[in-house]
């Protein structure tokens, strides 16, 4: 039976009941927190080195819609039925052994940058403080995140409301050290300072960006209580995170003339430049590796028949992928999971094309909400959505027009009514749902739920 609390399996394949949900102000926050990230800076000063500031802003307003249509249409399949990613995948097209695979794809990309974003901070923890060389810290912050994220949402609620507002300090101080020498308007009128980006570029950079943590949306809105919730907690966490970090980072770059301005920030400001590095790591890092842990519980459940305890799980891919990143391993990875995220947002269109449009299995789902439950089966396979899948993906990796994240999305999505239009989509076999009996239900509010 999934675990009854949130903070240890953390209805890790189990749907969320309703006294253990969140307001959407929490879950913003944590939302805020994903977005406002060192990488966003490292965008947007992408976009100001080769976007005048205007352009840069255009590029930001198109790729954050894009990443709100598809975060809130998977997040609202997440806050209806009060799963997980991959369990949601079982009876959104991919069926159980279709969901074991993108179980584990989220598990290999999610721990890998979790060691990658570790190594990161130890090299900041080692400048500011020292007495151990950077692997040391490598494990320090590693297994630091691995606690945090053990307790499961609750904790990584209350990291969340002190780190996104400690950062956002930090940040503010170290901007306004740095741009206290230029004019607001200069900066906002001059012409970029590096090769021309176009706005179709800029698009692609900023909707790439975060694709991979737009798909994977029902792991957090699982936690929300309405779809309205949902709306609300997406279109304020991604717009403020895209505009508020991303655009610091376009005027930093027509400020000092380079697109590497965290490196610029953290060396003029000392140890409140390295904070930065740190907070801004934690906050996003927690959460990948608590949607890693997800994703190889639902994968060990579908393949192995066995319901392991994510808190167990995440322990072991924390201390993991905290080893990797102190050995310096996972630098050679990049390219790799870099083309690991090319197969995710097809995923996404084809969830949303089964759950809205086509519904061979939204029956069953509707069916047990209620009750808390689980359908009792899922199909075993469904071969058109593997092909569909693998079709989405390679276009998206080889087609040079347009937005590759999007064309993989969109083709996904279409492909997917096509064939359930045409009657191709059938599934082989039925597995039985491991985890089908009720979610157990406290009477009790957990404290400090807000």
């Amino acid at each position: 039976m999934a675990g009854t609390s949130v903070g240890a399996d953390d209805y890790a394949l189990a749907r969320v009941p309703e006294n253990a949900r969140y307001s959407w102000w929490s879950v913003a926050t944590q939302r805020f927190g994903q977005i406002s990230a060192l990488s966003q800076f490292l965008l947007g000063a992408t976009l100001g080195f080769g976007m005048s500031f205007w352009t840069a802003f255009w590029a930001l307003t198109l790729g954050a819609v894009i990443l709100e249509l598809v975060a809130i249409l998977i997040g609202v399949i997440g806050a209806r039925e009060g799963l997980q990613t991959s369990v949601i995948a079982r009876w959104t097209g991919f069926g159980q052994a279709g969901s074991s695979l993108i179980g584990l794809a989220i598990g290999i990309s999610l721990i890998g940058w979790f060691g990658i974003q570790s190594a990161v901070s130890a090299a900041g923890l080692s400048q500011l403080i020292g007495v151990l060389p950077t692997w040391g810290w490598s494990l320090v912050f590693g297994l630091a995140v691995t606690l945090v994220v053990l307790r499961g949402f609750h904790s990584m609620a209350w990291v969340a409301y002190v780190t996104v507002p400690a950062f956002l300090v930090l940040v503010g101080w170290s901007i306004i050290s740095e741009l206290s020498d230029h004019s607001f308007g200069s900066l906002v009128n001059s012409a970029p300072p590096g090769p021309h980006l176009s706005l179709l570029e800029g698009t692609t950079l900023v909707a790439g960006g975060f694709i991979v943590g737009a798909v994977i949306t029902p792991d957090m809105t699982r936690f929300n209580r309405s779809v309205g919730d949902v709306v609300k907690q997406t279109v304020l966490g991604i717009t403020l995170g895209e505009y508020v970090i991303g655009l610091v980072g376009v005027l930093l770059a027509h400020a000092v003339g380079s697109a590497n301005v965290i490196t610029i920030v953290t060396s003029s400001v000392g140890w409140v430049g390295t904070l930065v590095i740190i907070l801004g790591t934690i906050k996003i890092n927690d959460w990948n590796l608590y949607s890693s842990g997800l994703g190889i519980v639902n994968f060990i459940g579908t393949v192995f028949g066995r319901h392991v305890n994510r808190a167990v799980v995440t322990l072991v891919v924390g201390i993991l992928g905290s080893v990797l990143a102190a050995g310096g391993i996972l630098d050679k990875f990049t390219e790799f999971l870099t083309v690991l995220g090319v197969a995710f947002p097809p995923i996404a269109g084809i969830m949303v094309a089964e759950y809205f449009v086509v519904k061979r299995w939204r029956p069953d789902l509707d069916a047990t909400r209620a009750a808390g439950t689980l359908p009792a089966t899922a199909p075993t396979w469904v071969p058109a959505t593997i092909v569909i899948w693998i079709g989405a993906a390679l276009i998206g990796k080889y087609v040079g027009w347009g937005l590759p994240s999007i064309n993989s999305l969109v083709v996904g999505f279409l492909a997917y009514v096509v064939a359930g239009r045409l009657g191709l989509i059938r599934g082989v076999g039925t597995s039985r749902t491991m985890d089908s009996e009720p979610t157990e239900i406290s009477t009790v509010v957990q404290p400090g739920r807000i």
